[in-house]
C-alpha cells in the first residue's frame, strides 16, 4: 500500500477510509489494554497517533514498539477524540522496519544543548531539530526564490582558491602533498610544483570577487554555497565551516544597495512566517517566546541607516550616562557585538544599517567617500567623518549582530591600485580581478550574508552550531 506523510495524513478528511503511514516512535503508552503511539516522520512538527488494541497484535511485536524504533502502520483514518488533532489511526498491521533498544541517547527528556552536539547524528529526529531543519530548508527556497523572481543569476564560484578574498590569511590549505616529505627552497619556503593545482591553494572564505566578474557580464548575480575560515573562535557566533549568500549587482549605488538589504532580508521573514508556521508557533513556545513578534516587527519598521560617526556620537553619549561597554568604541575603532547590539536593541530598538565605515578596518576593494581638504571624507547623507571611510553597509539584527556586511565596490583601476598600494598587498593571484576594472568597469555592489546567522535569528536559537546538521568548529570535524 502507498505511504501517505503524517502531513499530509493529518490534512485528510477521508474518515474511515484505510492509509499506510511509515516513521519513527516518539512515544508510546498503554491504558487497560489499548496502546497509543505518537508516530513522526519528519515531514510537520506534528505527530499523528496511531491507536491499537493489544489483544490484535503478536505479544512480540507491542514489546519491539519503543521510543525511537521506525515502524509502518496500516490503518483507519478515524476522527479523533482528543483535544488538539483531528484526526488518528485504527492500526490494523503493523511492521517494524527498525528495532531501537534502550541505548538510543534520545530516550532521556530536556536534554542541553551541549548534549545533543555530541549525538549531531540523531538530533535531527528531536522536535527542535526537525523544527530548525525544516526552517532552514524553507529559508533555502526563500533565497532562490527571492532572486530569480527579482531577474538574478545563480553563480556558482570555486571552493578551491589560490586568493585570500578577506585578506585574513585565515584559511585551510587543500594539498595531495605528503606532509612528512615537503619540498622545500633554500629559504624553506615549500615548493608547490607537483602538487595538484602546481601552487598553494586554499578553500574559500568568500565567493565575492569571483561573483564580481559574474555581475559584470550577466548584470545581477548571486551565490549560495559553503565557506571556510580557519579562525579559531570558539563564539555561539563563528563556524568554520558556513554558508554564504552573496548577490553583486552592476550599476547599483549605496542607497540602491541598502533598499536590496533591507527588501531581501523582509523577504526571507515574511517568507518564513507564512511558510513555517507550525515550526515557528513550537519554537515560539518553547524556545523564544517573543519569536514571532520580533519577526513580525522586522516587517513592520524600517531599517535605520546610520553613519558609522554618527553611530560612535551615540555610543560615547550613553558611555557619558553610565553605560558601561567591555570594548572601547572610539572613532576609527572596529565595533564590537556589544555596540552593535545596544544600538539596536537599546538604542533604536529596531535593525540598523551602518554605513560609511573608517578604511583602516574594511576591503580593500570598498570604494572610497569623497575627501574633505582636512583628511576626512564626505559619506552618505553628506555625513562629515573625521577621517577616510569606505562605501559599507552593514545589516544589524537585534540579538544577532551583524547579519549582513555589504559595500559599494571601487571600479576605479587606478584608485584601486592605489589603495592595494597603500595597504602593500601581494596582488600576483588577482590579475584577473584587477582585468575587471581595465575592460568596461562598472560601477557595482554587493553584499553577503551569513545563511546560518539568518536561520539563528529566524528561529530564536542562540548557538550557531544548533542551526546547521553537522557543526565544525575547532577541535571537532565529527559525523
Amino acid at each position: 500500500m502507498k505511504r501517505t506523510k503524517v502531513l499530509d495524513a493529518l490534512k485528510c478528511t477521508a474518515f474511515g477510509s484505510e492509509i499506510c503511514v511509515k516513521g519513527w516512535v516518539r512515544s508510546k503508552r498503554g491504558s487497560k489494554g489499548i496502546f497509543f503511539i505518537a508516530l513522526n516522520d519528519g515531514s510537520t512538527i506534528k505527530n499523528i497517533q496511531i491507536v491499537g488494541d493489544e489483544a490484535s497484535f503478536p505479544e512480540e511485536t507491542v514489546k519491539r514498539i519503543t521510543t525511537g524504533a521506525c515502524l509502518s502502520i496500516v490503518g483507519r483514518l478515524v476522527e479523533s477524540p482528543a483535544a488538539g488533532q483531528a484526526s488518528e489511526i485504527q492500526a490494523a498491521a503493523i511492521e517494524i522496519l527498525g528495532d531501537c533498544d534502550n541505548t538510543y541517547p534520545l530516550q532521556k527528556k530536556g536534554a542541553s544543548w551541549e548534549y545533543l552536539r555530541t549525538v549531531a547524528h540523531l538530533r535531527p529526529r528531536t522536535n527542535t531539530f526537525g523544527a530548525i531543519l525544516r526552517i532552514r530548508h524553507n529559508m533555502a527556497m526563500a533565497i532562490h526564490t527571492y532572486f530569480h523572481e527579482h531577474g538574478y543569476f545563480y553563480f556558482h564560484t570555486p571552493l578551491i582558491t589560490a586568493s585570500d578574498c578577506e585578506g585574513a590569511g585565515n584559511m585551510f590549505q587543500v594539498t595531495t602533498k605528503n606532509l612528512y616529505d615537503l619540498k622545500k627552497d633554500e629559504q624553506g619556503k615549500i615548493i608547490y610544483d607537483d602538487d595538484f593545482f602546481g601552487e598553494q591553494t586554499s578553500l574559500t572564505v568568500s565567493g565575492q570577487l569571483e561573483g564580481e566578474l559574474g555581475a559584470t557580464a550577466l548584470g545581477a548575480i548571486y551565490t549560495f554555497g559553503p565557506t571556510f575560515r580557519a579562525e579559531n573562535s570558539n563564539t555561539p557566533r563563528h563556524l568554520a565551516e558556513f554558508w554564504m549568500i552573496e548577490p553583486e549587482v552592476a550599476f547599483l549605488d549605496q542607497e540602491e544597495l541598502m533598499d536590496l538589504e533591507e527588501d531581501f532580508i523582509k523577504y526571507c521573514v515574511r517568507w518564513a512566517l507564512e511558510h513555517c508556521k507550525d515550526d515557528l508557533d513550537f519554537l515560539n513556545k518553547m524556545i523564544d517566546k517573543t519569536l514571532i513578534e520580533r519577526l513580525e516587527g522586522v516587517l513592520r519598521e524600517e531599517f535605520v541607516r546610520l553613519p558609522y560617526t554618527e553611530g560612535i556620537r551615540i555610543l560615547q553619549e550613553a558611555k557619558k550616562n553610565g553605560r558601561k561597554f567591555e570594548f572601547p568604541c572610539e572613532w576609527g575603532d572596529d565595533l564590537a557585538s556589544e555596540h552593535e547590539r545596544y544600538l539596536v536593541e537599546e538604542h533604536f530598538r529596531k535593525p540598523v544599517i551602518m554605513t560609511d565605515y573608517p578604511r583602516s578596518f574594511k576591503s580593500f576593494y570598498m570604494k572610497q567617500n569623497q575627501a574633505t581638504a582636512d583628511g576626512g571624507s564626505i559619506g552618505y547623507k553628506g555625513a562629515v567623518a573625521p577621517g577616510p571611510t569606505m562605501q559599507g553597509t552593514d545589516v544589524l539584527f537585534p540579538s544577532i549582530g551583524e547579519i549582513i556586511g555589504g559595500s559599494v565596490r571601487e571600479e576605479s583601476y587606478d584608485k584601486l591600485m592605489a589603495e592595494i598600494a597603500r595597504r602593500q598587498m601581494d596582488m600576483t593571484h588577482l590579475w584577473w580581478y584587477l582585468d575587471t576594472r581595465k575592460y568596461g568597469s562598472c560601477p557595482h555592489a554587493g553584499f553577503g550574508l551569513g545563511f546560518e546567522r539568518l536561520i539563528l535569528f529566524v528561529t530564536g536559537m542562540q548557538n550557531i552550531r544548533d542551526v546547521i546538521p553537522f557543526p565544525r568548529t575547532p577541535k571537532n570535524a565529527e559525523f
